[in-house]
Order: C-alpha cells, then structure tokens, then sequence
C-alpha cells in the first residue's frame, strides 16, 4: 500500500512542479479524513493539485466558485416541485461529490461559508428538515485569497477548527517555474491515471488509524499544545481538536515515510500545517513563531 502512496506523489509532482512537500501535506490530510485549506495568491496551482488528487484517486470532482452572490442552496441543492408528481424533488447540489474544491471561500458571505459547516463535520447536509449523506470518502479543499485583498470575508473560528491542516503553495523555485513555461502545454492533470481502487484508499485510511503512537509521543504532542495554553503569546491556545488533529495526521505522515509507527519528527512535520490556522496566525511571522513552540518544548528520547 505504501508503494502506490509514493506512486501517486509523484504523478502528483509530474503536473505541480517544486511542490513535492506541500504535495504530501495535501495527501496527509486526505489520508487523515479531514479537510484541507489552501491560503494563496490566484494562480498558484491550487485548482490543478485538487483536480489531480481526484484524478489520481479515482473520486469525483466539484469545484465551487464562491461569490459574493452565492446561496447555500447554490452548494447544497434545492427542493423543486414536481408538476407531474405533485410533489417536490430534492435536486443534489455540487457538494455532493468525493472532492470539493471550494475555491475562494472567503469571497462569499458567512451564511453561505457556513453552509458548508454540517457537510464538513457530519458528512451530510440538511435541507428543509430533512438530511442527506454524503458521498464516502468526503474531502473538502478549500482555497482563500488573502486577508488583504478587497472583497473577502474571514472565515470564523468555529469554521477555521473545521479544516484538518492549512498549507500554502506559493511561488515556484526558478527551476520549477522554468518547466511550467516549456511544459504550458503539456500540463494535463485530467489524463493522470488513476492509481487506486476506492476500496483500496479506505483500506490505507484504517490501517493508518492502526499505526502504533507510543506513550511519549503522546506526552509530547500534550507538552506543545499546553505551551500554548500557558503563553500569552498566542491569540488562542490549541484545544483537545487540535491535539487529536495532530496525531492524525503524524500518522498519515508516518505512513507516507513507509512506518507504522509514529516519530516526534512526524509530529513536527505536520505541526505548522495542523496549527497554525487554529492559532488565530496567518503569515511568515507566525510560522516564525509556530516554530517557536517547536524549539522551546523538548523533544522525547
């Protein structure tokens, strides 16, 4: 199984270029069960590593382009009556898809953003009293344009806590951006062959719960989210989420280096990406200060 996981990294990496990374933070969290924000500028690749990743894995795909004007019923689908039948017919929204991508989510306004809240957290949706599940597995990615840009609407924290991991992709090394410019055509993330069975990823998705966490690597993740809780440093500490969040996703990250065992340096690997959102940080200075914590908290023997 872990063949075909660095398989799928790098026909991921054949159409993101110097994005190897990012490309297994992404993977980690798909692998974890959780849901994935990506904060960048336009036109870094977010929409091709979403479509690519439901390529690879043979899942459908949505994506959903939030807009000032979008509706929840935009998202989630509506009740339309039947003439014929006299009676009304719920019709799917484009939620109902294995990968969504929301792409600028903070374009549109909270009511709409927290229509996606259920989805996220349950697995269903409901519409007028009644509820729908979803589609198995269900992985939301959802892009944001920074807070800076005119027109955007922060996402609340209750919504923040809802994503597993944030990661940004940014700009490409010059190597990378070369290859983009001579590769414009050739770029094609729909023709990616599909690398594995749905059967097989929610085999992987319970061996990772499987994969052995040991008592110390517990006590350390404890030690780095009560060092938040302790300092004043921080606009909000991390909660009991955040700390199961992280050995979630220190295993899938375990997993994709080839253990079934979970190292502190697994722990930090994912650290940034599982906490910095929840933080309430949102640039370099806060990753300065992320790492930070890393520093000051001793890791086990």
């Amino acid at each position: 199984m872990h063949s075909i996981v660095v398989t799928i990294i790098d026909d991921l990496s054949s159409v993101i270029f110097g994005k190897q990374q990012q490309i297994k933070l992404a993977l980690t969290c798909l692998l974890s069960e959780g849901h994935l924000l990506i904060e960048d500028l336009p036109d870094m690749g977010k929409t091709t590593l979403s479509h690519a990743l439901a390529a690879v894995l043979g899942l459908s795909y949505q994506r959903i382009q939030f807009t000032s004007d979008l509706l929840p019923a935009d998202i989630l689908g509506t009740n339309v009556f039947n003439t014929s039948e006299h009676s009304f017919t719920f019709h799917k929204g484009p939620i109902f898809s294995q990968v969504v991508l929301a792409d600028e989510i903070n374009r549109a306004g909270p009511k709409t953003q927290s229509a996606l809240l259920e989805a996220m957290e349950e697995q269903q949706v409901t519409v007028d009293g009644k509820k729908y599940t979803l589609p198995n597995p269900f992985f939301v990615i959802a892009t944001q344009n920074p807070l800076y840009q005119s027109g955007t609407y922060p996402l609340p924290e209750s919504q923040l806590d809802r994503f597993l991991m944030r990661i940004s992709l940014g700009f490409p090394p010059k190597e990378a951006e070369k290859r983009l410019i001579l590769n414009m055509q050739k770029r094609d993330y729909a023709q990616l062959p599909q690398r594995i069975e749905q059967q097989q990823l929610a085999q992987i998705q319970t061996h990772i719960q499987q994969i052995i966490l040991s008592s110390p690597v517990v006590d350390y993740i404890i030690e780095l989210v009560n060092f938040t809780r302790s300092s004043n440093a921080f606009a909000a500490a991390l909660s009991p989420r955040a700390s199961m969040a992280l050995a979630k996703a220190a295993k899938s990250w375990a997993f994709i280096d080839g253990r079934d065992f979970v190292l502190p340096e697994d722990v930090q690997a994912v650290f940034t990406s599982v906490c910095l959102h929840r933080l309430g940080l949102h640039n370099e200075s806060g990753e300065s200060q992320v790492n930070d914590i890393l520093k000051a908290v001793s890791v086990p023997v």
